[in-house]
């Protein structure tokens, strides 16, 4: 016999029902939430805890409290790396995002002949993988053995070296361009395909030409792929890593051992085994990419609204 809803009611109350589906979201959520704490708040927190103590040859760890902070913030070579990265930032950055800009427009225009083909091509770099890409272009920029010194011997001139101490940062500017203009495109072209075609026949009543489509159609609705895609940008100049690192076995009087903030860190904690400044140094760093970040986004949103 089939009971009535206030049956059943009597006999669940309405407080189990409440407390069964309040529980149920967190078996779908529950492993990932235990994955990221273990591979991403807890390591947090250890660098939090090590960076307040200090190893010693006598007295083994002893707790410093914020010396070692202070410490970063008095020496040199951090204050170099990270001027360093904020050069990189400010100067490759806008290149890069203002070549993928332009090609995602290209693409989008309709009037590129084997723009299928151009839009994978352009993205393959991508796929390369970031040291086998700075270990090619290290290659190629050799004097001796590489590209470059292929052109001296052809031409009979000397040509700058670019793993040079002037011109390195130029030349690992132009591997990471060369890896994220497909990347930062795709985010461009993936936003100007979903503009609704309504504005575009608009614009074209109105008599609106392609740079007015461009400008007053097409930047303001990708506002937030470019903001996106500069939070991007200037998450992974303050963590460069792999090109210095890479590069440093053949540019050793360019690249030195706090080249960048990162390389600085891994060094610390590897070579110099001071694994307690290395973590405050990787502790500032992460703070100010986070402010950063968070400055560019909040300019956006602004800008947006």
């Amino acid at each position: 016999m089939a009971l009535s809803a206030d049956a059943t009611a009597a006999i669940i109350p309405p407080t189990a029902h409440r407390q069964r589906r309040s529980w149920l979201p967190w078996t779908f959520i529950g492993p990932f939430m235990a994955v990221f704490a273990l591979v991403f708040l807890a390591p947090i927190a250890y660098s939090l805890f090590i960076s307040l103590f200090r190893d010693q040859l006598v007295g083994g760890s002893v707790f410093v409290g914020l010396d070692n902070y202070v410490r970063a913030l008095n020496d040199p070579q951090f204050w170099e790396s990270l001027t360093r990265v904020s050069l990189f930032l400010v100067v490759q950055v806008p290149i890069m995002l203002g070549i993928s800009l332009f090609v995602a427009l290209a693409l989008d225009s309709a009037r590129l002949y084997g723009s299928n083909f151009f839009r994978i091509a352009i993205f393959l770099p991508y796929a390369v993988p970031a040291v086998v890409a700075a270990l090619m272009w290290g290659f190629m920029y050799g004097t001796r053995f590489g590209l470059v010194g292929n052109l001296n011997d052809l031409f009979g001139v000397s040509l700058p070296n670019p793993l040079s101490p002037d011109l390195v940062l130029v030349a690992i500017g132009n591997i990471v361009t060369w890896e994220f203009v497909g990347y930062n495109m795709l985010i461009f072209y993936s936003a100007l395909r979903v503009i609704p075609h309504s504005l575009y026949e608009a614009a074209e009543i109105d008599g609106a030409g392609q740079w007015r489509v461009v400008r007053s159609i097409k930047l303001p609705a990708i506002r937030g792929a470019l903001v996106i895609a500069t939070i991007f940008s200037i998450i992974g100049s303050f963590q460069l890593f792999n090109e210095p690192s890479i590069l440093q076995s053949l540019a050793p009087n360019a690249i030195t051992s706090y080249f960048t903030p990162n390389l600085y860190a891994y060094n610390l904690s590897f070579s110099g085994q001071q694994y307690n400044y290395a973590a405050t140094v990787a502790i500032i760093m992460g703070l100010v990419t986070m402010l950063v970040a968070y400055a560019v986004q909040l300019r956006g949103m602004r800008k947006e609204a």
